[in-house]
């Protein structure tokens, strides 16, 4: 585990030198909420998930491989909407999406949120009503615009004032009228990395609150009476811990349903907040449960419609990642081991890092690349008594920036043929999985009650060639 989880002080780990090197970690420990709630250390220190070892699983999929936890991600559902009784729970599907998980969602009695057509394709393939789909995207084509009114999907977010016109001349087309809900920028930058900062004005989504587009939006949609306009949406970021970022949001949103109320005497029945929950990647996360997050999202709606004389409508909430992403570990074999100088070695405070590579990387963890994301790791076919060192786990891909975890303990004796799992990659990481290097994908295994089944299978080297013409 990491330093700080032994209490070390935070800061540029390559400035400290012996002493923090010599901090006690146990690197056989497992910090709860990294993992899937069904993980523990079985025979001989080795992890098992759902009553499974990981040794079986490497085993028989090979590695690398995704774990899912399948009761831990049907808990989460069921926290979820226990925690939501009265609101609607859409997950968000570009968290991770396959038929399984659609399944699985399902019959949890969630809703689901698609972005793209090919979403909409495997939302429907796996069984998801569609009167419980909603479509996000800022700009989604005639074609996929089409598909969603043919198929009956329960709402569509529009974006833009372009989508507005084509889905009302198909709307018209088809002869019928589609409930929509307005995505609105309200302004508010969350604490979050820039990338994935949604609510701020100067990005790609929504209509802007500062500017006008969102009022002249939802009173051309009331005005035109093709579109059923329900509700406004906000979604301001992700990974975030601080519900005040949604405070402003609410207030800022609810102004606005209170300006289409007085211009065309409309109270609009919906509102949705968005998710963008954040999860414990490392021990310095602390995420609020379902309950606090409803505790403290209700007490805001109803305080802003109090203050702008509004009935409080019916709310509705898209987590994706605080459902999928802690049900999901990726488990990885080491292939070779560095030990490299960190600084000139002329400074009593360089130390060593180990560079521990594995058979993955950034091409089925793009987040750490991309986002500067943070993860953790920990040793899972056995367990070790040799002294905890410093390492980076990194992949085989062709970048220096290949790296899956930045700055971890993990003990001296780690070696070829050992595996490491890096807990929290459920969210993100086959969805946004890549063949760079002509990698293969790897699959998905479901863990329940002590067997694994393959949900999403590993790609061939004939799935590569598959799509070259010549």
């Amino acid at each position: 585990m990491r330093a700080h989880e032994a209490g070390a002080m935070h800061g540029d780990l390559g400035s400290r030198g012996p002493a923090w090197l010599r901090t006690p970690v146990d690197v056989n420990a497992l910090v709860p909420q990294l993992w899937p709630r069904n993980t523990r250390r079985g025979d001989a220190g080795a992890l098992v998930v759902a009553g499974l070892d990981v040794r079986d699983i490497a085993a028989e999929f090979g590695t690398p491989v995704y774990v899912l936890d399948e009761d831990d991600l049907r808990s989460r559902c069921r926290d979820f909407r226990a925690a939501f009784p009265n609101e609607d729970v859409y997950y968000a599907g570009k968290a991770f999406l396959c038929r399984a998980v659609v399944r699985m969602i399902a019959e949890e009695g969630m809703f689901l949120d698609v972005c793209s057509g090919g979403e909409l394709a495997v939302a429907l393939a796996g069984g998801m009503p569609p009167e419980r789909i909603g479509f996000h995207g800022n700009n989604k084509s005639v074609a996929e615009l089409r598909r969603a009114l043919d198929a009956g999907v329960g709402r569509i977010i529009v974006d833009s004032f372009a989508e507005i016109d084509r889905l009302t001349a198909l709307a018209r087309e088809r002869g019928v009228r589609p409930r929509v809900l307005l995505r609105v920028t309200v302004g508010v930058e969350a604490h979050t990395h820039e990338f994935i900062a949604t609510a701020h004005e100067d990005q790609k989504f929504g209509f802007s609150l500062a500017g006008g587009a969102a009022i002249t939006a939802a009173l051309r949609i009331l005005d035109e009476d093709v579109l059923e306009l329900r509700g406004l949406h906000s979604h301001i970021g992700s990974q975030i811990f601080d519900t005040s970022g949604f405070e402003v949001s609410a207030r800022r949103v609810l102004t606005l349903q209170a300006q289409i109320r007085d211009a065309r005497g409309v109270e609009l029945p919906e509102l949705d907040l968005g998710g963008g929950f954040g999860i414990a990647y490392t021990t310095q996360d602390n995420p609020s449960t379902p309950e606090e997050l409803a505790k403290r999202l209700r007490k805001i709606v109803d305080s802003e419609c109090a203050a702008e004389r509004l009935a409080v409508p019916h709310l509705s909430i898209e987590p994706g990642r605080a459902i999928v992403g802690p049900a999901v570990f990726t488990l990885y074999e080491v292939g070779t081991v560095k030990s490299v100088l960190i600084g000139t070695g002329n400074d009593p405070a360089d130390g060593r890092r180990a560079y521990v590579s594995v058979d993955g990387g950034m091409s089925d963890n793009i987040r750490t690349a991309l986002y500067d994301a943070s993860y953790s790791a920990t040793l899972a076919s056995r367990a070790s008594v040799a002294e905890p060192v410093l390492a980076r786990v990194v992949g085989k891909h062709c970048e220096s920036g290949d790296i899956v975890v930045k700055d971890e303990f993990l003990p001296a004796d780690v070696q070829p043929g050992d595996l490491v799992a890096v807990p929290g990659t459920g969210a993100y990481c086959r969805s946004m999985a890549s063949n760079y290097n002509h990698v293969p994908r790897p699959p998905v295994v479901a863990v329940r009650n002590g067997q694994a089944r393959l949900i999403v299978r590993r790609e061939t080297e004939e799935d590569l060639l598959a799509l070259d013409v010549e």
